[in-house]
């Protein structure tokens, strides 16, 4: 595991100069998708996420999320996406090859399975990177170790079908570029206590995960 110092360091540089954008600005970007699916779902758990982070590392973030279209002209200014909802998700052609360049020119899109929304994503993925295959990440892969350790990959937040939980990714010249957690819903343990009603133990679990996938996306 890294020192925290150095992940500082390292977050600093990345934030700094790859994306021109002031470190205490930094906060993640949600995207907006047509089809109909609930791109908006769960607000508060960016917000509480990005908390998370203030509070424990010396990531200065803007708690507040934003909101970005494929076909927006910030997407390039966003160091990371974040995608998640129920059902139908659909990318036009001309954004799947806007997420394409941007993922391919060091960008990083974190997707969150909810409910009915797998199908979806992995269709539409195949539009973003036709030549490519989403391939399941060991328990050895740093993004499971950079600041919190989860030796057994990652934590099982809410049943859905039952099964473990399991972690894609797609990677560009060796980098990982999506990140893709299947069968857990991480992000519904971001959310305000009250509205799934998961323990506090469950909860830390979800953020300290959550944690881990935005500062891979800075450092690596």
């Amino acid at each position: 595991m890294k020192s925290s110092c150095k992940i500082v360091l390292l977050i600093m540089a990345v934030v700094g100069s790859a994306w021109s954008q002031p470190k205490e600005y930094f906060t993640i970007a949600r995207i907006k998708y047509g089809g109909g699916g609930d791109w908006y779902n769960d607000p508060s758990i960016l917000p509480n996420l990005l908390q998370f982070l203030r509070d424990n590392t010396t990531v200065e973030v803007r708690t507040e999320e934003e909101q970005v279209s494929p076909g927006d002209d910030q997407l390039y200014s966003c160091p990371l996406l974040f995608l998640t909802g129920h059902g139908r998700i659909f990318f036009s052609q001309s954004e799947a090859e806007r997420l394409r360049s941007y993922l391919t020119n060091g960008g990083f899109l974190y997707a969150d399975d909810d409910y009915g929304m797998d199908e979806h994503f992995r269709r539409e993925m195949k539009k973003v990177f036709p030549d490519k295959e989403m391939v399941e990440l060991p328990f050895s892969h740093p993004i499971y170790h950079v600041l919190y350790d989860f030796p057994n990959g990652l934590p099982k937040i809410h049943e859905h079908d039952g099964g473990p939980p399991k972690g894609f990714g797609y990677f560009h010249d060796g980098r990982l570029v999506v990140f893709y957690s299947f069968n857990t819903n991480i992000s519904d343990g971001w959310a305000d206590a009250d509205v799934h009603g998961d323990p506090p133990n469950v909860r830390e679990a979800a953020l300290k995960m959550g944690a881990n996938i935005v500062l891979h996306a800075l450092i690596y």
